[in-house]
């Protein structure tokens, strides 16, 4: 035995270094260290408890892109404010609803006789030529007869009277001849008219009316064209196209171009786009006729559980479902469900008043991606996507896991520490 080392009770050698107040101290940190992560791990877990609860009751109030098809259905049959809403389940051809007519607005249209395109009404301004042959009324050479005589003149003299407006009852004053009635006359009948009110005041005259400024033949063209303002009919015979070209072609793109045709006190609409593909469409203008070029572009929504969520503008005359399906990007693999495809829209009734109905689709069926194709997409559609009932366990799981990772961190942090003491 080495010098200075002193024998243990049982005769071994004690350990280098040994320090018995260090291992009482160690043991005293082991025990509080245990003592407190016992009540520390039972906080947690009440916590976590206390706080799974709501979360499991309120299931129905986790984030959401909207509700499932199941929800919808409920909603449009007994909803809790209101009537009931039609809900059409498209299974067959049968329910899928008809197309608008694109032509019946055009065809309400009142017809207006087709009229000459020199006929006189009021505010036409005429030019009117008057022509006399020996005894003249209106022009002569000197007055060597004495002042208010009329001039015998070899040949022909014409008088050129200054320009005549018809005033608003369809008037015009011409000198000798007096006040003339001449709105509903073509410019031959005004000359005629004219001739008959100058006979016995002068020798044989002969006149000629023409059209200065035509007011009554023309159209007012207005919005989106070239060249806006007073367009007239040089043959009463001029379509729509016609007119839209002779007033320096439409601004913008056709797609999103409507054209009103406003007709004494009734009106339609026509898209350019219609036009071109349906000749029906490129109706006879009259004079008269108001014409108005607007931007209105057609769209239709998208929303729900869908690839896309935005407003999406029709891009030809005809979209059809399946087209608007594709450009929404179908259904989210991770969020929607192909049975739950909603289309949402308001329809006229008989009474002509308009009333909500919402169409169902299921696209896990082989028949509906046929049915798709013959389902006509109308202006300010709504396309929905509905979600599937069996997002919402995993989207309590993701919200959980959010929450209570700062827990479970702190719980481990806990757990190191005590195997690092023991």
């Amino acid at each position: 035995m080495g010098k200075g080392a002193r024998p243990s009770a049982c005769g071994r050698k004690p350990k280098r270094n040994y320090c018995p107040l260090f291992d009482r101290d160690a043991k005293a940190l082991r025990s509080q260290a245990a003592s407190l992560s016992r009540p520390l791990s039972m906080y947690l877990k009440k916590i976590v408890c206390l706080a799974l609860f709501p979360g499991l009751a309120g299931c129905a109030t986790l984030p959401s892109s909207g509700p499932t098809g199941k929800q919808i259905e409920r909603s449009a049959i007994a909803p809790k404010d209101g009537s009931p809403i039609r809900l059409v389940q498209i299974q067959s051809a049968t329910g899928i609803p008809v197309a608008p007519d694109i032509a019946k607005p055009v065809a309400s249209l009142p017809e207006i006789t087709q009229t000459p395109t020199d006929m006189v009404g009021p505010g036409d301004v005429l030019d009117i030529n008057i022509y006399e042959a020996g005894v003249t009324l209106f022009s002569g050479g000197g007055n060597s007869g004495g002042s208010g005589q009329m001039m015998a003149t070899p040949g022909v003299q014409v008088q050129k009277l200054p320009p005549m407006r018809v005033d608003d009852g369809g008037d015009i004053t011409i000198p000798y001849a007096g006040t003339l009635n001449v709105a509903g006359l073509t410019t031959g009948e005004v000359e005629a008219m004219i001739r008959n009110a100058l006979k016995g005041l002068s020798q044989n005259p002969q006149v000629l009316v023409a059209l200065d400024q035509a007011i009554t033949n023309s159209i007012i063209i207005g919005g989106e064209v070239a060249k806006p303002g007073r367009l007239v009919l040089q043959t009463n015979r001029e379509s729509l196209s016609d007119v839209i070209a002779l007033a320096g072609g439409y601004r913008g793109s056709s797609k999103d171009l409507m054209v009103r045709i406003m007709r004494g006190a009734s009106s339609a609409d026509v898209r350019i786009n219609d036009m071109v593909e349906n000749p029906a469409l490129d109706v006879r203008i009259r004079p008269g006729d108001r014409l108005m070029l607007v931007d209105d572009p057609r769209t239709y929504s998208i929303l729900g559980a869908s690839g896309r969520v935005e407003q999406v503008p029709f891009r030809r005359s005809s979209v059809s479902l399946a087209e608007a399906v594709a450009t929404a990007g179908g259904t989210n693999p991770n969020l929607g469900d192909p049975a739950a495809i909603f289309l949402f829209r308001y329809v006229r009734d008989e009474s002509g008043n308009e009333v909500p109905v919402v169409y169902h689709l299921n696209m896990m069926q082989t028949g509906s991606y046929f049915l798709a194709q013959k389902f006509v997409m109308q202006d300010k559609d709504v396309l929905y996507f509905g979600n599937a009932a069996a997002n919402q366990p995993s989207k309590l799981v993701q919200l959980i896991s959010q929450l209570f990772s700062p827990v479970l961190t702190v719980t481990s942090a806990v757990s190191v520490i005590q195997n690092s003491n023991n």
